[in-house]
């Protein structure tokens, strides 16, 4: 049973098919036997009551004897079948007349057992003679002044001999059909289990190689077997979206930690030598120190946030709520700011949740400030049309030369240096603000000119 459990599936598609219809032509071949062999046993019993029958009335002739039939025999030899043996008994059991083909053939007379009033209505039985299965057909027979009874005996010679035959012809019929079916179910076997070879083969490439050098599929059939390559396919797709994040999000995260993380070795390592006995070195070691733990903490939260891949979840967002919230928050930090903000006049909900919407509307409002040369100004306007809802943020900043302005949303990507001079940030800002968007369906548009601030308009769809 291991052993069988063990064979290859093509193998065990074989074994399994050809025993399958082995079995089932094996059923239906034992029932056509049964049938056949009722069927043609009950026809020689007919056969052999019709030639009885048919004696029977030969022998109501008028003015036959048995000296006649005893003289001319060659019409009872025409109406009995080759093999059949009639015999003219009286009612004592003596033998007067014998009938067969050939002399030599004859059957011997069986002794009877039938009374005179079985007889009269004719007695069949099946019964062996010289080791033959034969039918005995016995009854009344009247010829002229003379009544006694006639014994037919039919043997089933030539039915065992058909029924050996069909036996024969079905077994041989059965081992050519066994050999035939499972030379097709290996031919099927192999052809249908080529996609799943290909699929282990692909699984193997994966293991040894890496998902990147996987080739593709030759079987491209709607069927489950395509579904099931179709479905391994992009499952290794997203895999490998996912592996190529988790690197890039490795590599992102060792470039840009390592300046935060040197200044900090170098804060340490001088008050190691001697600045921790000097109060203003060590308040500007310790103030320094923590701003740039700070920025690496933000820059971790941001890379975080960039390599999580979550199924988006309906959410609603009022507005007129998160907004006010987010400007607090950034007048806490940034107090020299001047906002200007529109009265919303709408209150609907929009399609996106309340924490994602603060996001987006904060690295938009920050980087208006931080990039600034007077004082910072953020003018916000609201509407709402055709089933949405805009936002437009202007501020009064450096502005972004034209040919930038397509890769502002790229990760880690920084128009100047001065920008960076000027107190920028990770440079991963408006990379989230853009998958945000892209995840909730808001759609960004940016204007800008250099030395005259930016402008970006919001569109997100309203709650339905």
């Amino acid at each position: 049973m291991k052993r069988l459990f063990n064979l290859s599936l093509k193998e065990k598609w074989m074994l399994s098919t050809a025993i399958t219809i082995f079995i089932s032509y094996a059923i239906i071949c034992v029932i056509l036997y049964i049938s056949l062999h009722t069927w043609l046993l009950s026809n020689e019993e007919r056969n052999a009551l019709r030639t009885a029958e048919d004696i029977s009335v030969f022998f109501e002739t008028p003015a036959i004897t048995i000296q006649q039939l005893q003289r001319n025999t060659g019409l009872m030899k025409a109406i009995t079948n080759q093999e059949q043996t009639v015999r003219i008994m009286n009612l004592d059991g003596v033998e007067l007349l014998s009938i067969s083909p050939r002399v030599d053939d004859a059957l011997p007379a069986v002794p009877t057992a039938a009374s005179y009033e079985e007889l009269l209505r004719t007695v069949i039985r099946k019964t062996a003679v010289q080791g033959t299965d034969a039918y005995v057909i016995e009854r009344i027979v009247q010829i002229g002044p003379f009544q006694g009874y006639m014994q037919l005996i039919h043997p089933l010679t030539t039915f065992h001999k058909m029924m050996q035959y069909v036996l024969t012809t079905m077994i041989i019929v059965g081992i050519g059909a066994l050999l035939l079916v499972a030379f097709i179910s290996y031919y099927l076997a192999n052809r249908l289990i080529r996609p799943l070879q290909q699929l282990r083969d692909s699984m193997r490439q994966v293991r040894d190689k890496g998902l990147t050098e996987r080739e593709a599929f030759t079987y491209h059939a709607d069927d489950e077997i395509g579904d099931l390559l179709t479905m391994y396919d992009s499952m290794l797709e997203e895999l490998n979206i996912s592996f190529t994040q988790q690197q890039q999000f490795v590599a992102d995260a060792s470039h840009e930690l390592r300046t935060p993380i040197q200044a900090v070795e170098g804060h340490l390592s001088l008050l190691a030598r001697w600045g921790k006995n000097d109060p203003q070195i060590l308040d500007e070691s310790i103030e320094s120190s923590l701003i740039e733990v700070k920025r690496m903490k933000k820059m971790i939260e941001e890379l975080l946030q960039l390599a999580r891949r979550e199924q988006v979840v309906i959410s609603e967002a009022n507005v007129a709520i998160v907004l006010p919230q987010v400007i607090n928050e950034l007048i806490t930090v940034y107090p020299d700011t001047v906002f200007n903000v529109e009265e919303i006049a709408h209150k609907e909900l929009v399609a996106i949740s309340p924490e994602a919407l603060a996001q987006i509307l904060r690295n938009i409002i920050e980087n208006g400030i931080r990039y600034n040369e007077s004082v910072p100004k953020i003018i916000i306007s609201t509407a709402q049309i055709d089933g949405c809802f805009y936002i437009e943020i202007k501020d009064n900043g450096i502005g972004i030369a034209e040919e930038h302005l397509p890769f502002i949303f790229d990760r880690f990507y920084r128009v100047d240096e001065s920008r960076q001079q000027n107190g920028g940030g990770t440079g991963l800002g408006l990379s989230i603000t853009k998958m945000l968007a892209t995840k909730y369906n808001v759609e960004l548009k940016v204007h800008s000119k250099i030395h005259q601030g930016t402008t970006f308009l919001l569109k997100i769809p309203l709650k339905k």
